[in-house]
């Protein structure tokens, strides 16, 4: 489980990443292309086309760090954008955990939880 604290999101990129770009390539696409500020404090993560490797992007202490994973065998279910106006998708940190751990977030179901108005 991944302990995030709530002012901290997650989003996911739904396009496939070019898992050569590094800091400069992957804040220039949260720039450009999710329109967000990378400062704030929020995850990015990005995933390869075939969907085996995946790269977090975060702001942190004035600065860019990247957590980076690259599976041996089988795949992240990742979902992909399936137009163009799809570009991002804001996810739990639990559902990152999921992600990370290999669930597959479109067939998972969630059990109904209280929610304050």
């Amino acid at each position: 489980m991944i302990l995030l604290p709530a002012s901290v999101r997650v989003y996911l990129c739904l396009t496939a990443c070019d898992m050569r770009k590094s800091f400069d390539g992957l804040h220039a696409l949260v720039r450009d292309h999710l329109e967000l500020d990378v400062f704030q404090g929020h995850l990015f993560v990005f995933a390869s086309r075939r969907r085996d490797r995946i790269k977090i992007l975060y702001g942190e202490h004035g600065g860019l760090a990247i957590w980076s994973k690259r599976l041996e065998e089988s795949t992240y279910a990742v979902p992909l954008g399936e137009s163009v106006a799809e570009r991002r998708q804001e996810i739990t940190a639990e559902e990152l955990g999921a992600l990370l751990s290999g669930i597959d977030l479109s067939t998972a179901t969630r059990r109904k939880r209280y929610r304050r108005a």
